[in-house]
């Protein structure tokens, strides 16, 4: 019997072991000082692949805005080029800027800089791309909300 109390309990604590790693990490509730912190240092200082690594695990999804439509009404892979991680920030960026009540035109310019940055990226030396990524830029500055 002890052998059999040993196995369950291992295999309760196997259970719980791995829905805590489904789950993600439980975070704290961030202060609003906290929060702005976070979501600035997501949207301008973590590299692109960073970024994206980040938006899958959902830290803080209580706090944060992690959706995402891509690259809107725009193909999100333009003449093959993936767009969409850029898209993805950006969307972050403009979300959670406004449900924290710190939007404003600098604040717009910064995150659509970014998102310029982001597709040059992704671009590398490819003129072409960089040409679609000009397209894409010159959208969010004059539509972007």
């Amino acid at each position: 019997m002890p052998n059999l109390l040993k196995r369950v309990s291992t295999a309760a604590a196997t259970t719980v072991t791995a829905m805590v790693m489904v789950a993600g990490t439980a975070h704290a509730a961030l202060s609003p000082a906290q929060l702005a912190t976070v979501t600035d240092d997501y949207s301008f200082n973590k590299s692109l692949s960073q970024f994206e690594s980040i938006r899958n695990s959902r830290p803080y999804a209580d706090q944060l805005d992690w959706s995402s439509d891509a690259c809107s009404w725009s193909p999100d892979k333009p003449l093959g080029f993936n767009f969409a991680p850029a898209c993805h920030r950006h969307d972050f960026g403009y979300r959670n800027n406004k449900k924290q009540g710190r939007w404003n035109a600098d604040k717009k310019l910064r995150i659509d800089n970014k998102f310029k940055s982001d597709m040059y990226s992704i671009c590398g030396g490819n003129i072409i791309c960089k040409g679609t990524a000009e397209i894409y830029y010159a959208a969010v500055r004059k539509w972007g909300t």
